[in-house]
């Protein structure tokens, strides 16, 4: 079964919540990989061991996630990105880059106002949303009705119980939407193994559970990034994919229409905000929302690149 190499360890959080963490080891500027919403560690099975070859390389659960506790309180992007700091810490990594992929790319540029160690963040795809002015084409009042229904979605599927016996087919969905991004289905069984959460009457669910999933939906709905971006004063890159997803049951026949006047919105301001801010780098990836599963090897390069390109770094 393909895994990704590295010794794991347990970090603990300020609230004392236990963080899953991996230890990819190599040498260089110190790394941390934060995965997405509803994964897991493992979606970098394929770019950290390509990025400890230059650098030394950490991937974690994000709270609710994985391997990670719940916690009692909120889930929140600051609560988040003090995880990262706990973490870092516990590492002796302080001064680590923070890479994360969509949830986790919105924590890591989180990271660069909540704690002044990190030197610099990377977003792979970690756009949410976003505001109903960046839907090019669309009325406003159109936009946030839709989006209003979209998140209803999200909500509904969040921590939903299955049961033990349905396992195997969900293992085969995702591996069947891996097998059409060329990504190996054994790692993506992993993924879904290590999301398993089970309820207390032994039905199964992939994590984060059901309140988990609302409060970072509603953490999501509530950032507004590119004020975030803004404000920020050290380096940070900004990365999207260039390849629509791929199709989701269920998701309602308007939903594509809507995606494409947002990327058109976001692929404007993203432009905007690259000219107006030195500190922030705008790239594009040739790969859909899967990207450190789908095209490791660019997203290795891409982020390494940009670690290197920083003050006092190799």
């Amino acid at each position: 079964m393909t895994t990704s190499a590295g010794r794991d360890l347990v970090c603990v959080a300020a609230d004392g919540v236990e963080l899953a963490v991996r230890d990819h080891g190599g040498d260089g500027t110190a790394v941390l990989l934060l995965h997405g919403a509803g994964r897991t560690l493992e979606d970098w099975a394929r770019v950290a061991p390509l990025l400890a070859a230059g650098h030394r390389v950490w991937a974690m659960d994000l709270r609710g996630h994985g391997r990670s506790g719940d916690g009692a309180g909120l889930w929140t992007f600051d609560v988040a990105a003090g995880d990262v700091t706990a973490v870092l810490a516990a590492c002796g990594a302080p001064d680590a880059v923070v890479v994360g992929h969509s949830l986790g790319g919105m924590v890591a540029a989180r990271c660069l106002e909540r704690d002044g160690g990190v030197p610099a963040a990377v977003n792979l795809d970690g756009h949410g949303m976003g505001r109903p002015e960046q839907y090019v084409g669309l009325e406003a009042a159109y936009v946030r009705e839709r989006l209003a229904e979209a998140r209803k979605f999200a909500e509904e599927a969040g921590g939903r119980p299955f049961p033990s016996e349905a396992l195997d087919a969900v293992i085969g969905y995702q591996a069947a939407m891996g097998a059409e991004l060329g990504i190996p289905a054994d790692l993506m069984e992993t993924g879904v193994r290590r999301s398993l959460g089970e309820t207390a009457d032994g039905q199964l669910f992939l994590r984060p559970g059901r309140k988990q999933a609302l409060e970072a939906q509603e953490a999501m709905a509530g950032i507004d990034l590119f004020a975030l971006y803004r404000r920020v004063t050290r380096p940070l890159l900004i990365a999207r994919a260039l390849r629509p997803p791929l199709p989701v049951p269920g998701v309602p026949p308007w939903f594509d229409t809507l995606m494409a006047a947002y990327v058109k919105g976001l692929a404007r301001d993203l432009e905007e905000l690259a000219r107006d801010r030195p500190q922030v780098t705008v790239a594009g990836v040739d790969g859909t929302h899967a990207m450190p599963l789908e095209r490791p090897a660019e997203v290795a390069e891409l982020v390494s690149g940009f670690v290197r390109g920083l003050p006092g770094r190799v």
